[in-house]
């Protein structure tokens, strides 16, 4: 007698007592809801690398030598439309402006100071640089306090401006703040609001979707049992790691996403094989265990598939990378395990319950794997695999060909929707100030700064930079001990983009400042925001062959000890490749060309963001593994039975299409809800997975690769005898029995 599965031993162990399964499951789901309420303020709105670019040079030496010399202000901007701020009114405004900021108190602000205050005080010339040349805009600097927290503060500044600006609106002003922490604020709120959007748009879309494929409300509600369970309890880890780790805020997002995604598909081929034993006449508990030896093994399979590829999220230096790439590995984890021991305590409870509440007008699926509506279709296609090949990998390889011009660079502020504080004060300031103000360069000068040499050097630097045109000096100071300047330079509206910035901080490094201090032993590092935006796009160029080649080498390892096919493995990498590729060149043609983005309701931006690639990339190649799988593994099992590659790959197909198409489309509407946010990160992550996914799911597992298995014939099982000491991890049970279908 075949020894039992682990999958089929957990599953029957789970069905047995199935109350003290669902007991230990609501403690622990209980518990993390508990510890998502007390710590959900934990995340943060910063990215930090792992390594020691410069940009983290120069800030680790200013917290050293100058700690106040990195503060910048937040950045109150008003502007008039019917006066200046000569006029009575206009002044009026302004200084209960400056009244009511200073009324939130010393434990949110610190300091804050108008153009009026200045002037009054003798400083005339100085109050200029808070003034527009057409004095209609004026500048409120404001300094939040250090104490506490100071995204608190920020909160409370940016509440007391929405308030001012919807005031004052309809009177012909314009008030608005931009700064580290105010937009901070506001792109936290706009994460969430973006996440609730997406889940009320990709939510009810699956809903839908279970319900024609199980026909029956119960059934279709089981898996967002699970997804559920898997999302709160990754979330409450992620909290408790922000205790000792910085976090960023957006892996609530990406947990949410693909908690969804596969914690819904894995019940989703589960819970149909379950109903599809049970129609072949075993009982609750052997369906259940049946269920186990194949569709759980091939989800533990496809899990520990998509943990594989995630981890390539882990090797590069980002601190948002990291942070997304391990929330997204404990969802998937925890997915699994709930689909390995909940899901069969909750069949055994509700047996054939599970089809209760039946839709109207659902007809049942037909009872032959090779008949219907996707057996025609297969066969159909599967007659001139030549043609059917040519159409399929054509189209990929024409969606592709976009993709070679992507352009990686960071989102900026003037990406933002429109209705933002921020963005409001972005294009104020690049109107009638210096765009970068709030964010300047920050060069250290490492060195005596009473030295004559030195002096020179430092005076030579801010010429060059002023003559560049590129770059507006804003500000210089010193240390007390007189052994540390830094040097504050903005850029300027001649910089158009991420790009141009990124140029802007390189110049300065290699050639403006070089040629500068060249001579003297001043030491000099450039960061700041700019410095960082610019460190972030070199890490990621340098990470993205490493991760690429790390994800392709372990998934094409993967797939050969599941199949033992060294051609399998080859074709099914290759596959995954065209899928990446169209979804890069698609990205690229709606976000960078602007083809369709107002169809769609995006923002087109002039680059991709920086590590958006790579996240695609890692996720779409665990992803599709789950369809390979389950595909594969029914055409392989097929073959081994007949020996006819066509019969097997039309069986596969047709057995496979019906819940891969159900599956990818639920995954199409989870990621289309992330794409109708307005951060256009999340749009551009949310587009590329959602098209890459459906023509996967469709392009590829109905066409290119059943074609290409189809004219491969028995050398699809190709395996070099040096390698038949690999060892057997078949995703399959072994008896010959067909997997989830």
């Amino acid at each position: 007698m075949t020894r039992a599965s682990v999958t089929e031993r957990i599953a029957r162990l789970c069905a047995r007592r199935p109350w003290l399964t669902i007991a230990i499951w609501a403690v622990v789901v209980a518990g993390a809801i508990a510890a998502v309420v007390l710590l959900s303020g934990s995340l943060s709105t910063e990215d930090s690398f792992t390594t020691n670019p410069e940009s983290d040079q120069a800030q680790a030496l200013i917290d050293e030598r100058m700690p106040s010399g990195d503060i910048q202000p937040e950045m109150v901007v008003v502007r008039g439309s019917n006066g200046t701020v000569d006029d009575s009114v206009m002044q009026a405004v302004v200084q209960d402006l400056r009244s009511a900021i200073a009324n939130l108190g010393s434990r949110h602000v610190a300091w804050a100071m108008t153009y009026y205050d200045v002037v009054n005080a003798g400083g005339a010339q100085e109050a200029g640089a808070l003034l527009s040349a057409d004095r209609r805009t004026t500048l409120i600097p404001v300094t939040l306090s250090s104490g506490g927290e100071t995204m608190e503060h920020a909160q409370a500044l940016h509440g007391l401006i929405q308030e001012t600006s919807e005031r004052l609106a309809p009177q012909g002003y314009t008030v608005a703040v931009i700064g580290g922490w105010t937009l901070g604020h506001e792109i936290t709120a706009l994460a969430g609001s973006d996440l609730t959007r997406g889940e009320l748009i990709g939510i009810p879309i699956a809903v839908v979707i279970l319900l024609v494929v199980f026909g029956a409300v119960v059934a279709a509600g089981v898996p967002f049992v699970l997804a559920l369970a898997a999302i709160v309890v990754a979330l409450a880890v992620i909290y408790l790691l922000a205790q000792a780790f910085d976090l960023s805020v957006f892996v609530t997002n990406v947990i949410v996403l693909m908690g969804l995604a596969v914690g819904i598909d894995y019940a989703l081929f589960t819970l149909s094989r379950f109903r599809e034993e049970r129609a072949a006449g075993l009982s609750v508990a052997d369906a259940v265990g049946r269920s186990g030896a194949t569709a759980s093994r091939a989800v533990l399979f496809s899990g520990f598939t998509v943990i594989v590829a995630l981890t390539g999220l882990l090797i590069a230096p980002l601190s948002i990378s990291i942070a997304m790439g391990l929330g997204m590995i404990l969802v998937v984890f925890v997915s699994v395990v709930a689909a390995l021991t909940l899901l069969p305590a909750l069949l055994a409870l509700l047996g054939d319950r599970v089809n209760a509440l039946r839709i109207p007008f659902r007809h049942a699926q037909t009872a032959s794997p090779t008949g219907g509506a996707w057996g025609r279709a297969a066969r159909t296609l599967m007659r001139r695999p030549v043609v059917t090949f040519v159409i399929g990998a054509g189209m990929l390889v024409a969606l592709t060909v976009p993709g070679f011009g992507l352009e990686r660079g960071e989102t900026s502020t003037a990406d933002l929707p429109p209705r933002l504080l921020a963005r409001h004060a972005y294009e104020i300031l690049a109107e009638d100030f210096t765009p970068g103000l709030t964010s300047p360069l920050l060069v250290t000068l490492d060195g005596d700064q009473r030295s004559a040499e030195v002096q020179a050097a430092v005076r030579l630097l801010t010429e060059a930079a002023a003559a560049d045109g590129r770059y507006e000096v804003v500000g210089y100071e010193t240390n007390e001990a007189q052994d540390f300047g830094l040097l504050k330079l903005a850029l300027t509206s001649a910089v158009t983009d991420s790009a141009a910035e990124n140029q802007a901080v390189v110049d300065l490094r290699k050639r403006i400042a070089p040629d500068a201090v060249d001579g003297t032993q001043l030491k000099v590092l450039v960061g700041g925001t700019p410095g960082y935006f610019a460190d972030l796009l070199a890490t990621v160029d340098r990470m993205t062959p490493i991760v690429f080649a790390v994800v392709l080498s372990l998934s094409f390892i993967l797939l050969l000890m599941a199949f033992r096919s060294v051609v399998v493995a080859i074709c099914a990498v290759a596959m995954n490749l065209l899928s990446v590729g169209a979804a890069y060149g698609l990205m690229v043609l709606v976000f960078q060309y602007g083809v369709g983005a107002e169809l769609f309701g995006f923002q087109r931006t002039p680059q991709i963001t920086a590590w958006v690639p790579i996240l695609q990339f890692c996720m779409l190649f665990g992803l599709s593994m789950d369809y390979q799988v389950f595909l594969i593994s029914r055409i392989r099992e097929r073959y081994d039975q007949t020996g006819d590659t066509r019969g097997a790959v039309v069986f596969g197909v047709s057995s496979t299409a019906g819940i891969i198409t159900g599956a990818a489309l639920i995954m199409v509407a989870v990621f289309a809800g992330m794409a109708s946010g307005e951060l256009v990160m999340f749009q551009q992550i949310g587009f590329g997975l959602a098209v890459a996914i459906a023509l996967d799911a469709t392009v590829v597992r109905t066409m290119v690769m059943p074609a290409l298995m189809t004219l491969l014939g028995r050398w699809n099982w190709f395996l070099p005898r040096w390698l038949a000491w690999l060892p057997r991890v078949s995703p399959e049970a072994s008896d010959g029995r067909s997997g989830p279908s």
